[in-house]
């Protein structure tokens, strides 16, 4: 296979970023493909930022075992904070209707840690508040990020202040920006850092509110064409949510894939610009689009599985995800540096996407 030269752009969603972890560690067996530069937000930032350090720390076949080395330290830590085995046990033992099981979702740790949230802030525990990201990023096995060497790396998030979105690279991709972008605002403080375009401290949310991830950091002319898109939020749902659940669950799904769907839809007018010959002798930029995607897997779990990580839905997401990049591997490889493999224009015309893993 001939070098080919990618970037890469990573979704968040909580524990559900495993099923990146998983795409990530298929594609770093693939000598001949460079990542050129990730974007990544919340856990697509976290991945991000594992991936990086480890291809930084090395060059070559060491790089790449070193990222992968970091990819799975970083959810080994993920799957200790919580285990949510027991719901599971309870509904495997006594079979209920979905009635019956609607209550259950009352009583279940995500609800009860729903329901906390709306009654205590992370500002109530006073000096007891440890963010435990700091920790997780801190004691990976190779944790230095913020360097010039391995791919460019751009991590987004939301200024609290001003709404508007503040994307870390080179120096500034620091830990503490990582935990701004991954940082849920009911369950984190906000993250101070001082930003020299204001000259002031800001604080910073979770970047998934505004960009989920960014693409137009990686639309710079030194960067490849090619934005390899690893999809966490479903795109599609066929079912109708009907109860309070599946509803809020959907809800979040479609509020968190809005920011990358507007993206798409500029790339899609900037595409038949190209098509109609109207941006000729153009310094405009032409992306090719790519997707690695499970939705069938993603419409089995819940938003509420995204902040209560059970250690054996990670590794059934991991294995999602090699299937997932693996399939991607095998069907679109020789398209890569050439053309796109999602039709934006289908997409957007309500067709969708035809496959459903490894588009």
């Amino acid at each position: 296979m001939e070098q080919k030269n990618i970037n890469l752009a990573l979704q968040g969603g909580g524990s559900h970023g495993a099923f990146a972890w998983g795409v990530l560690d298929r594609l770093l067996d693939e000598n001949w493909l460079t990542i050129a530069a990730i974007s990544g937000t919340s856990a697509g930032a976290m991945n991000g930022a594992a991936l990086k350090a480890g291809l930084a720390r090395y060059k070559g076949l060491r790089g790449r075992r070193a990222a992968q080395e970091n990819l799975d330290a970083l959810w080994a830590s993920v799957g200790k904070v919580s285990d949510n085995r027991m719901v599971h046990w309870m509904h495997s033992l006594m079979p209920v209707p979905s009635s019956l099981g609607r209550l259950t979702e009352l009583f279940s740790p995500a609800a009860w840690l729903e329901n906390l949230t709306r009654i205590f802030s992370p500002y109530d525990y006073g000096p007891f508040y440890v963010n435990p990201l700091a920790s997780v990023l801190r004691d990976l096995p190779y944790p230095s990020f913020d360097v010039e060497a391995g791919p460019q790396l751009f991590i987004s998030a939301t200024n609290v202040r001003t709404g508007r979105i503040r994307v870390f690279t080179g120096r500034a991709a620091t830990r503490d920006a990582v935990m701004a972008s991954a940082c849920l605002p009911n369950l984190f403080r906000a993250v101070e850092i001082y930003d020299p375009d204001t000259e002031r401290v800001e604080a910073f949310w979770d970047g998934g509110f505004i960009a989920n991830p960014a693409l137009y950091p990686l639309y710079r002319p030194d960067l490849p064409r090619d934005i390899v898109i690893v999809n966490i939020n479903p795109l599609m749902r066929d079912g109708l949510p009907r109860t309070p659940s599946q509803i809020s669950d959907r809800v979040n799904e479609v509020s968190f894939n809005s920011s990358l769907m507007a993206e798409l839809r500029s790339i899609n007018f900037v595409k038949r610009l190209f098509a109609e010959g109207r941006l000729e002798n153009r310094a405009m930029k032409n992306p090719l689009i790519h997707m690695i995607l499970d939705d069938m897997l993603m419409n089995d779990l819940t938003a509420r599985s995204k902040v209560l990580p059970d250690p054996g839905m990670l590794d059934r997401m991991k294995a999602a995800g090699q299937v997932a990049a693996h399939s991607f591997i095998e069907e679109h490889a020789d398209a890569l540096n050439t053309r796109d493999t999602v039709d934006l224009a289908a997409l957007f015309n309500g067709a969708g996407i035809i496959d459903r893993v490894g588009v």
